[in-house]
């Protein structure tokens, strides 16, 4: 049986380029190269799930980085778990990992604990940044595009007796945000 070597390539949008990491694939002598444009958190991404569905016993998967492959430590130990059970090996090119040999599975937990710790890290500078923010007064989220005398309009027509699908089409408004704009005070 023939063991191929299939290359997984992502970057996180549309904006940034697959061209450095495929051709490390192919340099690695990778046959299929499956290859998206989606977050790591993504939890659907298609072509990862492709590759993964594609990749038979005594294939190797082959990616750059460990963190183009998996959204946490968790999930990460689930493909490679996945793959070892299956009889896959995993090598990541740039951290000369592979889950082959015993140094390559150690090495390989290591540095999915040390990549979930900088995503939870840009988090929490995330949310630190937003926190201040809000506190500098800057608003996040959606303007209200009703005004109180629009919202006042809403509540009179119902008071009498307008349906609530006849305001709904009058002021172009969906029947939740509707009922969350006459139940405010």
């Amino acid at each position: 049986m023939a063991k191929d070597i299939i290359g997984y390539a992502r970057v996180s949008s549309t904006g940034q380029s697959l061209d450095v990491q495929i051709d490390k694939l192919k340099a690695a002598g990778c046959g299929d190269i499956f290859q998206e444009k989606r977050s790591g958190l993504d939890g659907k991404r298609p072509e990862l799930k492709a590759c993964l569905r594609h990749l038979r016993k005594g294939d190797t998967l082959v990616i750059s980085r460990i963190d183009r492959l998996a959204r946490s430590t968790v999930h990460l130990h689930q493909i490679a778990e996945d793959l070892k059970a299956r009889g896959i090996d995993l090598k990541v090119i740039d951290q000369h990992i592979d889950t082959s040999t015993a140094q390559g599975k150690l090495m390989f937990s290591m540095l999915a604990a040390i990549a979930e710790f900088e995503t939870e890290l840009r988090k929490e500078r995330q949310a630190d940044g937003i926190a201040k923010a809000k506190a500098n007064g800057v608003k996040f989220g959606r303007k209200n595009e009703y005004t109180d005398e629009l919202i006042e309009e809403m509540r009179q027509k119902r008071a009498e007796g307008v349906l609530i699908k006849d305001i709904m089409s009058e002021y172009d408004i969906s029947k939740a945000h509707l009922y969350r704009l006459l139940k405010a005070s």
